[in-house]
């Protein structure tokens, strides 16, 4: 007989739970949306306080710079202190920096305000993610809450830049930060009444050495990542990209001689936990990557404005969103890895679609291949958060949420770095082939730097010269976009191979405990893990007499 044949069955969420993920997921959504609508902002907030070009970059930027280097502080302190506590706390601090973001006046006090936003996001992501963890004892009822979680973090990001668009052409440009606080009013109200309390019942000390070694290798590694994808390959973004993955891998080496690591390395050796989270960093590479020369293409190329873009861009959108649900149905037949290997099965085929776009046909098969490629990917997405949340010990969730954050964070920056040098390459080198005789060498430069520059450049020439400066860099960009394409779709293959031999035999909800579902029933040491005798009976963990009884 099984070791877990005696174990109860775990205890089915009820409508407190249910009610809970809704107050969870609506920050979730919003705060995708504050991101986006950021970008639409620029314009407006550059006219009304009217920022160096160095400051802009740190409006941009510094909030998800401050995201990505402290989610795993954040992570493993809401086990530390509580992950109820830790997320009201950084709701409370995460309404207040948006209405001083909002009413900011100058520059400077955008950037703090900003900045403020970024250190109160980090507290948010992980403490949800693992209190859904908590919360749903059940394994099929946990694939779904955390597919519902994720599926609004994507309308969040979908319908940012109608939201905003609408908002900046009635209200000023701080109104659109606005749109956060009421959600965020709402979680401090009801947050108490309905979340449960969990900590660690045996953090240890956090060790400060390792804290400063990795925010400074994740601020280090994302900054050299973003500066790459916009400016292209430089010493600065290259030394500091070096340095951050040398710090990380002293960090990693620290951790293994520490007692109480900040991050538990045998965390790292599980199956289930380094493969979700290798697939979910390659889906979420390719994904980043291919959009971020599409949005170009669309505009450039096709000839779009920033609306139409973002209509067009509306198939991928509704794809991701429906395959984020649409897989934890699909766990009722097929397990988990299968679910995750048939979604990027299609993801293979919309990249392969893209690898089709011509200069002259490109829309349809762009919003073909945006909805192929975003439904196969959510999947891997949503489930496989699902698959390295159970695989991870119950007092870790926190620290393992970070991780899956950060995962998200790195995936979609390397995507763009990478990718994007990759893509930029192919079109400085075909330009260079192709460009009219007769164009004047500073032109020349111009056009061979980026397409935005050659749209701009061959507006400003004269007729059919503007004209072939025009036809080559379109053509050269989509040659671009077909290396890209085909990088992606290979690497989309390999994922497909790698989740189906190494996760083939791992159910859905499967940890370390055992098969079945085993991961998600509580253990002995998590009957411990509320630690808050304050935390009503009804919100402790399953295995207190209280909730069993009921």
């Amino acid at each position: 007989m099984s070791p877990h044949s005696a174990l109860p069955p775990p205890e089915r969420a009820g409508k407190r739970e249910w009610t809970a993920l809704a107050v969870l997921a609506l920050p979730a959504m919003l705060i995708s949306l504050d991101n986006t609508v950021l970008h639409l902002a620029v314009p407006h907030l550059s006219a009304s306080i009217d920022p160096s070009g160095l400051q802009l970059l740190w409006i941009v930027d510094i909030y998800s710079f401050l995201i990505a280097g402290l989610l795993i502080i954040a992570g493993t302190l809401g086990d530390r202190v509580g992950r109820r506590r830790l997320l009201l706390i950084g709701a409370a601090g995460f309404g207040l920096a948006s209405l001083l973001t909002a009413f900011s006046n100058s520059a400077e006090m955008l950037i703090v305000s900003r900045a403020l936003l970024g250190i109160a996001g980090a507290t948010l992501m992980p403490s949800s993610m693992s209190l859904i963890r908590n919360m749903f004892a059940d394994p099929r009822q946990r694939s779904v809450a955390f597919s519902v979680w994720i599926a609004c973090f994507l309308v969040g990001g979908a319908i940012g830049p109608m939201v905003g668009g609408a908002m900046l052409e009635h209200f000023w440009w701080g109104s659109v930060f606005l749109l956060s606080v009421p959600a965020m009013v709402l979680l401090l109200i009801v947050g108490p009444l309905l979340l449960p309390e969990y900590r660690d019942p045996n953090p240890g000390r956090i060790d400060p050495t390792s804290v400063l070694l990795l925010v400074v290798s994740l601020l280090a590694t994302v900054y050299g990542l973003k500066v790459l994808a916009g400016d292209g390959v430089a010493v600065l973004p290259v030394a500091l990209l070096l340095a951050g993955l040398t710090l990380a891998v002293v960090f990693a080496s620290r951790q293994r001689r520490l007692t109480h690591p900040l991050l538990e390395p045998g965390l790292f050796r599980e199956r289930t936990f380094a493969v979700s989270l290798g697939a979910m960093a390659l889906a979420l590479f390719v994904m980043s990557g291919s959009q971020f020369f599409v949005a170009q293409y669309l505009q450039m190329v096709v000839g779009l404005s920033p609306l139409e873009t973002g209509l067009s861009s509306l198939p991928g959108s509704v794809g991701g969103v429906m395959g984020a649900l649409l897989a934890p149905v699909a766990l009722r037949w097929l397990r988990s890895a299968y679910v995750m290997t048939l979604g990027l099965t299609i993801a293979f085929a919309g990249f392969a679609v893209l690898t089709q776009v011509e200069t002259e046909n490109g829309l349809i098969p762009v919003m073909i291949a945006l909805g192929l490629l975003n439904f196969g990917v959510a999947p891997t997405i949503a489930l496989g958060t699902d698959m390295m949340i159970a695989s991870a010990p119950p007092e870790k969730a926190g620290a393992v949420s970070a991780i899956s954050e950060t995962c998200h964070e790195l995936g979609l920056g390397m995507g763009i770095a990478i990718l994007g040098s990759v893509g930029t390459a192919v079109y400085r080198a075909e330009v260079s082939d192709t460009l009219p005789a007769g164009l004047p060498d500073d032109a020349a430069s111009r056009v061979q730097d980026t397409i935005g520059s050659a749209v701009y450049e061959a507006d400003r020439l004269p007729g059919e010269l503007g004209t072939a400066v025009l036809d080559a860099a379109r053509v050269a960009f989509t040659d671009g976009l077909f290396y890209v394409s085909v990088i992606c779709t290979v690497i989309t293959l390999l994922t497909v191979v790698m989740v189906a031999v190494l996760l083939r035999r791992v159910p859905a909800g499967d940890g370390p405990d055992g098969p079945d579902g085993a991961a998600g029933r509580p253990g002995p040491h998590e009957a411990l893990e509320t630690a808050d005798p304050r935390t009503p009976a009804h919100h402790r963990p399953a295995t207190a007499p209280e909730d069993r009884a009921r």
